[in-house]
């Protein structure tokens, strides 16, 4: 299978997007560097081409996401290698509404599985589609952030970011 891939300059740092004829297959939270949105490409990866034009708008979004501006993300995603609790539970995520938190319990209960909130955490940890999947809108049912793979100060940048849209 062939992936192609686009590195994009946002005001928050450099993002990756890898992509198949099924969707997307991953994407890179913020780093400082272009340099390190490759090598973290290529680790997930392997070989991969350059190609914005295989994202569509996509690249654009995501520049007005880190820019302040509310955009969608409808894209489809390419889900291969992922399991069914991960999709369920990516498929949730998405429904949170920009702005908005909800906790681990609940997702757990709206993927018809109420008491895996562990797991829950376990999945989002596991997420190759962040901002378009929203785990950062995923707190503690206590109200305290929990975790996140970026680190719990970008987690609270993100959520002033979107907050900045009511």
């Amino acid at each position: 299978m062939v992936f192609r891939y686009v590195v994009i300059a946002t005001g928050f740092g450099w993002v990756g997007a890898v992509g198949s004829k099924k969707g997307l297959v991953f994407l890179t939270l913020p780093k400082l560097s272009h340099r390190t949105v490759l090598s973290e490409i290529k680790e997930f990866l392997g070989d991969s081409i350059e190609d914005p034009s295989a994202f569509g708008d996509l690249p654009s979004r995501i520049k007005r996401y880190f820019e302040g501006k509310r955009v969608t993300f409808t894209d489809k995603l390419d889900l291969s290698g992922t399991t069914v609790f991960q999709q369920a539970v990516w498929n949730v995520t998405r429904t949170i509404p920009y702005g908005e938190t909800r906790s681990y319990a609940w997702i757990a209960s709206q993927a018809e599985s109420p008491r895996a909130s562990r797991a829950v955490g376990g999945a989002l940890a596991r997420n190759r589609f962040p901002i378009i999947v929203p785990c950062h809108r995923v707190i503690a049912s206590d109200g305290s952030l929990g975790g996140f793979s970026g680190g719990l100060a970008l987690k609270k940048r993100l959520l002033e970011l979107e907050a900045a849209w009511l």
